[in-house]
């Protein structure tokens, strides 16, 4: 694919201010991971994706940017086909049941799912994703009766870089939390998270569940500024003690995915360790009819 050196350099720009901006507002983050930028490519052609991932070397110095978020699962899945598999996919949209074991098992670089909110959801995901390790399995061609035994087993692990691979190859899932209390929103009642976060590891082998996030109420976000407290991600944040203190976890064993492009600096000031931030970076989307995943170059090779 081809990709235009101008378009790219500004793209290039644009998430390196980002970048600044992110770094800026971690300055109290000592002893934390660093936060984790998800540049949200909706209705983005996939040049533009490429152009970040892979920067043309007139275009920049900088390192190449990994972590890309989409909202729908069909244009996930065409783009995850047509771009390399080195690139780590969030689907960050709204979940539908139906879409959740195609969408796990046709997508071997999909690195975290970060709208679950129902064990059902959790339960296609992992069905999904049990599918494509199996997959992975014969594709190995299995030819001893232990690795047979094995094909169909959940990755697990009992120690050192041996379980860091195992728990690698699982998916990655955030729970979703209704901080807001709004009809509109998807999500869990911040009540109900621990519980369903207790099933989810209980009964989903083949899932990791990093953490929670939430999409807060629209005027809160307009309202938040790095100084100022969006009563949303303190509400996650208040999520989070709960269910590490009744889980028996470890405060980093649950990351917190809040804040995007009008409010992100407020939401690391926060705790945030997880951003998505697509417009600052891509500029303004195209209505969704308008939208081209392939943009129209002719002669153009993948």
């Amino acid at each position: 694919m081809r990709v235009d050196p101008q378009r790219a350099a500004q793209l290039l720009e644009n998430l390196h201010g980002v970048k600044q901006r992110i770094q800026g507002a971690s300055g109290g983050r000592t002893g934390r991971r660093p936060v984790r930028l998800i540049a949200v490519s909706k209705l983005k052609p996939v040049t533009d994706i490429l152009a970040l991932h892979r920067p043309p070397s007139s275009a920049s110095n900088l390192d190449s940017h990994f972590h890309f978020g989409e909202n729908y699962a069909q244009e996930l899945t065409e783009k995850a086909s047509l771009l390399p598999h080195t690139i780590n996919w969030h689907f960050i949209g709204a979940l539908q049941s139906n879409k959740c074991k195609s969408l796990a098992q046709s997508i071997p670089n999909l690195y975290c799912v970060s709208s679950v909110d129902t064990i059902k959801k959790a339960s296609l995901l992992n069905e999904g994703r049990r599918l494509l390790s199996s997959q992975k399995t014969a594709d190995q061609q299995p030819h001893t009766t232990d690795e047979k035994q094995q094909a169909n087993q959940p990755p697990s692990s009992t120690n050192g870089a041996e379980e860091s691979t195992a728990e690698d190859a699982k998916l990655r899932i955030l729970v979703q939390v209704n901080t807001s209390g709004e009809d509109s929103k998807s999500g869990v009642a911040p009540r109900d998270a621990a519980n369903l976060i207790r099933e989810i590891r209980a009964s989903c082998p083949y899932l990791r569940v990093r953490g929670l996030m939430t999409i807060g109420a629209i005027a809160r976000s307009q309202a938040t500024t790095p100084e100022t407290e969006n009563e949303d991600f303190v509400a996650l944040r208040e999520v989070q003690d709960t269910v590490v203190r009744e889980l028996g976890l470890e405060a980093k064993e649950l990351e917190l995915s809040m804040g995007m492009s009008g409010d992100f600096e407020g939401a690391i000031a926060l705790g945030s360790d997880e951003v998505r931030v697509g417009t600052t970076i891509f500029g303004e989307r195209p209505a969704k009819k308008d939208a081209k995943v392939k943009e129209d170059v002719e002669g153009e090779k993948g």
